[in-house]
């Protein structure tokens, strides 16, 4: 199939950076790429679904998941592009933060539509997955690409990248002509939050 196109690049890079996965099934060579969202976001699975319609088969589907909550998902075909991103961005079936990983605008606003929040006047990225060093090197990244400056914010005994109110304001620029309808309540000045000792979640 060749290489992947500059936009679909940058979105399956904002998607591994959220949600997205690459895995290889069973005992085939190649990896394939699987975005599952909440049904409520039934737009954006679409949005990437058109994006990747290429390497695809079938349509996106729902799925029951975890107690009442609606999955809305599909995947790509097994492929050798898909392998090639699932060796850089996975250590024995753990994904990692490539050390090259650079980032554009619309990796970023992937990344944020994926994992993305607002809380009062700041926009908080969830790398509650990653490591403490991969998400101090995602710091640098913000700040080296996009001068976007940041502080980590503990969550229970995870952290995650908070923006400051200036760079909340920057990063609201740079990603706003990419967010879809259905996520742009992710940027919000009316959001409803509630605070505990701990953190503050989104709700």
């Amino acid at each position: 199939m060749g290489s992947l196109s500059s936009a679909q690049h940058a979105i399956l890079v904002g998607s591994l950076l959220g949600d997205g996965t690459l895995r290889r099934q069973g005992n085939r060579l190649n990896a394939l790429f699987e975005v599952n969202h909440s049904y409520k976001h039934q737009s954006y699975v679409d949005w990437k679904h058109q994006n990747f319609q290429d390497y695809i088969l079938s349509s996106p589907k729902t799925r029951k998941g975890r107690g009442v909550r609606i999955a809305y998902r599909f995947t790509t075909r097994s492929l050798p592009v898909f392998t090639a991103y699932h060796n850089w961005f996975y250590v024995n079936g753990i994904k990692r933060i490539p050390k090259d990983l650079k980032l554009d605008s619309l990796s970023l606003a992937v990344w944020f539509m994926d994992d993305g929040c607002k809380i009062r006047s700041a926009l908080y990225l969830n790398t509650q997955q990653f490591t403490l060093l991969e998400q101090v090197f995602l710091q640098k990244l913000l700040l080296d690409t996009f001068g976007l400056q940041s502080t980590l914010n503990r969550d229970k005994q995870y952290f995650r990248i908070r923006l400051t109110t200036d760079s909340s304001k920057s990063l609201r620029k740079l990603i706003e002509p990419h967010v879809i309808e259905c996520m742009k309540y992710k940027l919000a000045d009316d959001l409803v939050t509630t605070e505990s000792k701990d953190k503050i979640l989104v709700v």
